[in-house]
């Protein structure tokens, strides 16, 4: 079922005495890359997704986003659909930023996090410069060229070559997306909290998911970061690059299920 919250384009699915999940999905995405994921836990979960703002169906406003302003959103969201008890989060790569910042500032609200090809560091000085020319990029040449390189480098070789149409209507897609909205993401990706210190006091359980052919959070650097987080899962995912959730769902559906047996 679709709802609008806040600005936000919204959906939910499942029974809402459930135990949440809320999915963060990332950039430059929409809530549909969670469709499988959706489609095999709904059953027995409270599953939420919703367009982060400045993507997809949400609202743009000004475009001066922030990471704290995402997880504002997030929270208002937990407070408009009135979940009580700890919810599941689950974040892909700068939905894993927002979901770590969310932790730091409120973990009572969740009982286990679910950390899918992130990174808990900030950007260096040449992240920056490099997301500042993505931003003067697309104010002289629009989404296209960006989306289809940006996404280009998500997918793996293999995955692109038997799944072109899919990826294809993923760069599509993106490329609709308002300008203003997406670079305001790319701000707050750019100004966000270093929360690599934070690391070992997440006292939830925790899942970190991998691809094994991801080149922009790779699994060293996702092992690395896993190995700060007590008691935390690894899970290396086969044939996927930083899209894992997307290429590989049937062992990333599989690693979630035996993760949230263990709760």
């Amino acid at each position: 079922m679709k709802k609008t919250i806040g600005g936000l384009s919204v959906l939910v699915e499942g029974n809402q005495k459930d135990t949440a999940i809320i999915f963060l999905h990332g950039f430059p995405y929409d809530h549909t890359m969670w469709h499988e994921q959706i489609a095999a836990l709904s059953e027995n979960y409270y599953c939420v997704a919703y367009d982060i703002r400045g993507l997809g169906g949400s609202s743009v406003g000004d475009g001066q986003f922030t990471m704290e302003s995402f997880v504002d959103d997030l929270e208002l969201m937990i407070s408009e659909l009135r979940i009580e008890k700890p919810s599941i989060l689950c974040g892909f790569s700068m939905g894993g930023y927002i979901a770590l910042r969310a932790l730091e500032r409120m973990e009572n609200a969740f009982s286990a996090v679910i950390l899918c090809d992130t990174a808990s560091n900030a950007d260096d000085n040449e992240g920056k410069l490099n997301r500042s020319d993505v931003i003067r990029r697309i104010n002289a040449q629009g989404l296209t060229s960006f989306s289809k390189n940006f996404i280009g480098h998500c997918f793996s070789d293999g995955y692109k070559k038997a799944h072109k149409e899919v990826v294809d209507k993923r760069i599509a897609k993106s490329t609709k997306f308002n300008s203003i909205g997406v670079k305001g993401c790319l701000f707050a990706m750019l100004t966000r909290n270093d929360m690599t210190s934070f690391l070992p006091s997440i006292s939830i359980p925790t899942l970190v998911l991998c691809g094994e052919l991801d080149t922009l959070t790779p699994p060293v650097k996702m092992k690395a970061m896993a190995e700060q987080i007590k008691g935390s899962e690894f899970v290396l995912i086969k044939n996927a690059a930083h899209m894992s959730v997307v290429e590989n769902p049937v062992e990333c559906n599989e690693a979630i299920k035996a993760f949230l047996a263990k709760l």
